[in-house]
């Protein structure tokens, strides 16, 4: 692996573990205010609009510009967004600033990835990353624990700083925690080197951008194998942004756990999605991407095994397994993914494509979560309907694989 592909890697390290301790901090910022439990989803809601919103321009814009240098850009964002929360701003508005980062930032990081490396090493590369990636938010949730607990010391800013609410805080010690850690990706970005891949230049203009970007989307859906990966990470992402907000949950109600000690449960499953991720980029080839599918319908059927759990313990290994599984089903479907977008695509236009419709999941789940929370559903019916709809979709993807690999141009290799 070249030295520009671990440099990223130490990158991404660095700005995954801020964004995950970002959300933490920003939930109990919430709970700080006495705001509704519906907001709580908003936050991931605000978080991820932008991706979606934004899918058609930041493509072309990662193509347009040396991608490290649009990197910079998207962690100096990030850095604001930290500074809005510790000025006094919502924290909706502040992740939502922060997922304009971002947004930003994900076409550039996985294109530049897409681009150093040949598609035989696309698998192994995932596993890193993906590994690298989980390891983050590992040590993002845990730290964001840390900085909510009492541990932390205590900061008074000055009375005329705070500028958009008076509520004090006792967070500020934690928020300027994540200002470090983003400013120290931002100044990593500097060193990360140009590929030298370069790519016809296209028009910005709204209307055109917006039109190609959909002709685009379509290509990639159409492809046989392209539509089969985009159909699961899209399921995966919906699902998992939205279960990370439900293990929260169900540490408090089942358990007993408060936010922190959630947060640290919440980070064992990524242990178990670090040793998936190692075994499907040691044993699974691009080629064999495919064969993953009924890992999906395993993981549908655990999901319930979560309502018999009273212990910690129990916990602790149920939530292992499923990381485990993620891992090892998400990384091939990843590398397939990104390999069908380059060679169909161009590397950043086809992460926007990736990033606008795995993100469009993501809203689509938390805004039915936020509504069911405020509804008052219970936690069982919650996980009863995420089983089901994680493993009648991946039953059909089954069912349906071999008719797609034998449509025309199925032949991805």
């Amino acid at each position: 692996m070249p030295r520009n592909f671990y440099l990223l890697l130490i990158v991404q390290f660095i700005s995954t573990i801020a964004d995950n301790a970002f959300l933490i901090v920003a939930i109990a910022r919430v709970i700080e205010l006495s705001s509704a439990d519906w907001v709580t989803p908003l936050l991931k809601i605000g978080f991820t609009v932008f991706y979606v919103l934004l899918a058609p321009f930041v493509g072309p814009l990662a193509d347009a510009i040396p991608k490290g240098r649009v990197m910079v850009m998207a962690n100096g964002i990030k850095v604001g967004a930290v500074m809005l929360l510790l000025s006094g701003v919502d924290p909706v508005l502040s992740l939502l600033f922060g997922g304009l980062g971002a947004a930003i930032y994900a076409p550039a990081k996985y294109g530049l990835m897409t681009e150093l490396l040949p598609p035989k090493d696309l698998v192994r590369a995932n596993g890193f990353f993906e590994s690298t990636t989980v390891c983050a938010v590992i040590l993002g949730t845990v730290l964001g624990g840390v900085l909510i607990s009492p541990i932390m010391p205590h900061i008074d800013l000055p009375t005329d700083y705070s500028q958009f609410d008076t509520t004090p805080t006792q967070l500020v010690a934690g928020m300027l925690c994540l200002v470090g850690l983003n400013a120290l990706a931002l100044c990593l970005n500097f060193g990360v080197s140009d590929s030298g891949k370069r790519y016809p230049a296209h028009s910005f203009h709204p209307v055109l951008v917006i039109q190609r970007f959909f002709r685009e989307n379509a290509v990639l859906w159409r492809d046989p194998l392209g539509g089969i990966s985009m159909s699961v990470t899209t399921l995966l992402w919906g699902v998992g942004a939205t279960l990370q907000l439900i293990v929260l949950r169900w540490a408090n109600e089942a358990l007993g756990l408060s936010l922190a000690q959630g947060a640290y449960l919440q980070g064992v499953t990524a242990f178990g999605a670090i040793a998936g991720a190692v075994l499907a980029s040691r044993f699974v080839s691009l080629h064999q991407a495919i064969n993953v599918l009924p890992l999906g319908i395993v993981m549908g059927l655990l999901f319930p095994v979560m309502l018999g759990v009273q212990s910690v313990t129990a916990a602790v290994v149920l939530l292992i397994v499923l990381g485990t599984l993620a891992g090892f089903f998400i990384v091939p479907m990843n590398a397939l993914l990104q390999h069908r977008g380059c060679s169909l695509l161009t590397a950043g236009r086809s992460i926007a494509v990736q990033g606008f419709n795995e993100n469009a999941g993501m809203l689509v789940m938390l805004a039915v979560y936020a509504a069911a929370t405020a509804a008052q559903l219970s936690l069982h019916s919650l996980i009863w309907c995420f089983s089901a709809l994680v493993t009648v979709t991946m039953a059909v993807l089954v069912f349906n694989r071999q008719r797609l690999l034998l449509a025309p141009g199925a032949n991805p290799y």
